[in-house]
């Protein structure tokens, strides 16, 4: 045995799974987790020192590779003032007015301490300030896992078999209207059956956990129209998207108005944090202005706020890094639609910018259906001729691939010639 397997042996006997979180158990890939000990640009090292190109990149916020000095010296100097104070700080007002500079249609922004709490408080806020009790989500869209949005959900939760949650009460998900991605039809389905009830829709507004799906052309828009018709407020999870696929996200990116708009990990430069954004009028129902409470002793940490202000400053004064990550995620997925047609393998490769993934199915993807028709055990066999290739992928069907701007030509090249290798071995 390895060392991540003897680990992975001690850790199940002390945590569910012996994970913190399921998709790292590898389940849907059938192998034991690799344990990573350290990562630096675009490798990540496991606890036997064996080296990978990372594309999975903490599940998206490494747009500048692991470890990037910018990011780790205002980490190092904010420690040597103290952890936590339970306080405001200056970074906290810092981040938020570049925020505010950066992104669309957001006049305010209230930190939080992660993606999921972003979401369940942006949801509340949306039903404070509607006085309604539904929303609507789409199939493979994950959201976090607060109650409510554990209904057909994406993710780990997909690719486990278990789209919903036990322990949810069915009292909850009643209000949880869900529709297909990308069919406006089944949307204005929905609205006209509940025209008075729908306090949001929520949406990815490019799918990343159900694999990498893109919105048809005039699907998010159309999404703005009926919010605008039956007074619903629209929400982008960005969680994903948000200073990713441009400096603006999806809103800039689409040139799609959302009301409220949440962001993850990505806003910290990979530590715990979240936000949800949105205008003064809407943000201004949160306590203490108004009555949607939401309260966090640990939001806006002054640690995670110097990283995420660190990040987010390089990334407006250096534009090309959009340019340069989009380039190489274009290039990688031309390579491995290149490599697959080789080989008379069937894979589809969605790509927007520096966001990517293969299917394992002939036809388009643009739904969960059509992600589900990919074949998950020659996906598992890709996954693990990649690893040993020395190629770290997300370890399930149903997740994205991440291009950082400290990926290289010649670790694309050498990403390309091993997915050449596993097609042909398929």
């Amino acid at each position: 045995m390895d060392k991540s397997e003897l680990l992975f042996e001690e850790a199940q006997k002390v945590m569910p799974g012996g994970v913190n979180s399921p998709v790292r158990a590898f389940r849907a890939v059938n192998m034991a987790p690799r344990f990573i000990a350290r990562a630096d640009g675009a490798y990540e090292y496991d606890e036997d020192g064996k080296k990978y190109i990372d594309y999975v990149c903490s599940w998206g916020p490494m747009i500048l590779g692991h470890n990037h000095p910018v990011i780790r010296e205002a980490v190092e100097k904010a420690v040597k003032d103290g952890l936590s104070f339970g306080a405001p700080t200056r970074r906290e007002v810092e981040i938020a007015e570049l925020m505010v500079d950066l992104v669309p249609n957001i006049q305010e922004v209230r930190m939080v301490n992660s993606g999921t709490e972003a979401v369940m408080s942006a949801i509340r806020l949306a039903r404070g300030v509607t006085g309604r009790d539904k929303i609507l989500k789409f199939h493979g869209c994950y959201h976090g896992h607060s109650d409510c949005l554990l209904v057909s959900a994406g993710s780990s939760a997909l690719a486990g078999g278990h789209p919903s949650s036990a322990g949810v009460p069915v009292d909850i998900v009643k209000h949880t209207l869900t529709a297909q991605y990308n069919d406006m039809g089944g949307v204005e389905a929905l609205f006209a059956e509940y025209p008075d009830q729908i306090a949001c829709v929520i949406v990815e507004p490019v799918a990343a956990n159900m694999g990498v799906v893109l919105p048809k052309e005039g699907f998010l828009q159309g999404l703005r129209k009926l919010c605008d018709q039956y007074g619903a407020l629209l929400i982008f999870d960005e969680v994903i998207t948000g200073f990713r696929l441009c400096l603006g996200g999806a809103q800039a990116y689409y040139g799609v108005k959302a009301d409220l708009t949440t962001f993850g990990k990505i806003i910290g430069g990979g530590m715990p944090v979240g936000a949800y954004c949105g205008s003064r009028e809407v943000m201004e129902q949160v306590a203490p202005c108004g009555p949607v409470y939401q309260a966090g002793t640990l939001s806006g940490n002054p640690v995670a706020m110097a990283a995420g202000l660190a990040q987010s400053t390089y990334l407006r004064d250096h534009p090309e890094v959009y340019t340069d990550s989009g380039e190489k995620g274009k290039w990688l997925a031309e390579a491995m639609r290149a490599a697959a047609k080789r080989h008379n393998v069937p894979v589809t490769v969605n790509q927007v910018e520096s966001l990517l993934s293969p299917f394992f199915t002939g036809q388009a993807v643009e739904d969960l259906p059509g992600a589900q028709t990919s074949d998950l055990k020659r996906y598992a066999a890709y996954f693990a001729g990649m690893l040993q290739r020395g190629v770290a992928l997300a370890p399930a069907q149903f997740e994205a691939m991440f291009v950082s701007a400290a990926h290289t030509r010649e670790q694309l090249e050498a990403t390309a010639q091993a997915a050449d290798e596993v097609f042909a071995s398929l």
